[in-house]
C-alpha cells in the first residue's frame, strides 16, 4: 500500500500530498519536491500515513529531505527578493505596462523566477518578459492574481482585530454573495461588509447556514401575524435569539377613532403567520434592486 505525507508551501495554507518513497520524515521537516511551478521547498505538516483509497491524480515522489545547501539557497533567494522586486518595477515603468507588482518568488534550483501582479483585464507583457529575461538570465513567469490573492500573500489585520483568515489558515476562497449579508441582517454599507481586499468578507460565509436555518418560518418585517395578544405587525426580527418584535394596535374603547400602539416581543413558536410562505428568505433573495451600486462592486471576483 502506498503512503503519503502532507506538505505546505509558501503563499498557501492548502495541504498537498506526496509519496515519501521510503524517506523517514517528521512533522516540521523541510523537503524538496517538484510542483507545477518547478522545484520547491516545502514543510511536512502531516506525517506519513497509508493511502487508503484510490485517487485520480498522480502522487509525485519527494525528491529528498532538504539539505543545508537547499536551506542556504532558499535563504539566499529570500535575501534577493527586494532587489528582484525593484528591478521588475523599473522594467514595468520602462515598458509602461499597466499592472501592480505584488510579489516575486524564485524556484529552489533558480531555474525560474515568478512575478505575481494584479491588473484590470488582460495585459500584454511580452516586451516586459523579454526585458526581464535579459536581466535575470533565467525563465520568467508573470502570473496574474486577484485582489483576494494579494491580501493572502501580503497579510494584514482584519476588522475583527485578528490576522486575515486567508493569510493565516484559509486554504481556499469560498464564494461569498451579498445575499449572505442580507440573510444575516447586516447593513449593506461597503465599509462594514468588505475586507481589506475590497471584496466581501470571507467570514460572511462561516455562519450563513445557521442563519438560513434560523430564518426558516420567520416572518418578514412588515408582515401581519397572529400573536397570543391578537393580530400584529412585525417590526423587527432577531434570528439568533429566535425573537420577533411586533407592533400591536389597540382601539380606544372610549373613542374608536383613536388607538394605542404597543410593542411586544414573542418567540417564533408563539407566532402564527397569515401568509403561506415556506421560507421568507427565498422572497428576500429575489429583491436585488435594493442593493446599492457601491455594494455590488464588492461582489466582483
Amino acid at each position: 500500500m502506498d503512503t503519503i505525507v502532507g506538505i505546505k508551501f509558501k503563499h498557501t495554507n492548502k495541504i498537498y500530498y506526496f509519496n515519501p518513497v521510503g524517506e523517514t520524515l517528521e512533522k516540521g521537516d523541510k523537503v524538496v519536491v517538484e510542483t507545477t511551478r518547478g522545484i520547491e521547498l516545502g514543510m511536512v505538516v502531516l506525517e506519513e500515513r497509508p493511502l487508503d483509497k484510490k485517487v485520480d491524480w498522480e502522487i509525485k515522489p519527494i525528491i529528498r529531505k532538504a539539505t543545508d545547501e537547499d536551506l542556504k539557497n532558499a535563504y539566499q533567494t529570500k535575501e534577493e527578493k527586494a532587489m528582484a522586486m525593484k528591478l521588475c518595477q523599473d522594467k514595468i515603468d520602462e515598458n509602461k505596462v499597466d499592472m501592480k507588482l505584488i510579489d516575486v518568488e524564485y524556484t529552489l534550483d533558480r531555474s525560474k523566477v515568478i512575478f505575481y501582479f494584479i491588473a484590470d483585464g488582460r495585459v500584454d507583457f511580452r516586451d516586459l518578459v523579454k526585458s526581464l529575461a535579459s536581466v535575470f538570465k533565467m525563465r520568467i513567469e508573470l502570473r496574474q492574481i486577484g485582489v483576494r490573492d494579494e491580501a493572502k500573500m501580503i497579510g494584514g489585520i482584519g476588522s475583527c482585530g485578528r490576522s486575515l483568515c486567508c493569510s493565516n489558515w484559509l486554504s481556499d476562497f469560498q464564494p461569498v454573495s451579498i445575499k449572505m449579508a442580507k440573510t444575516q441582517n447586516l447593513s449593506l454599507n461597503p465599509t462594514k461588509i468588505s475586507g481589506i481586499c475590497g471584496r466581501l468578507m470571507c467570514c460572511l460565509n462561516y455562519e450563513n447556514d445557521n442563519y438560513i436555518d434560523s430564518r426558516k418560518g420567520m416572518p418578514d418585517v412588515g408582515e401581519e401575524v397572529i400573536t397570543p395578544d391578537g393580530k400584529a405587525t412585525v417590526v423587527d426580527i432577531k434570528l439568533l435569539e429566535n425573537e420577533i418584535k411586533v407592533k400591536i394596535e389597540h382601539n380606544d374603547p372610549k373613542d374608536k377613532t383613536k388607538s394605542q400602539i404597543e410593542i411586544k416581543t414573542f418567540q417564533k413558536e408563539d407566532i402564527k403567520r397569515l401568509k403561506n410562505k415556506k421560507c421568507c428568505l427565498r422572497d428576500r433573495e429575489n429583491l436585488d434592486d435594493d442593493i446599492p451600486e457601491d455594494v455590488k462592486e464588492l461582489m466582483k471576483d
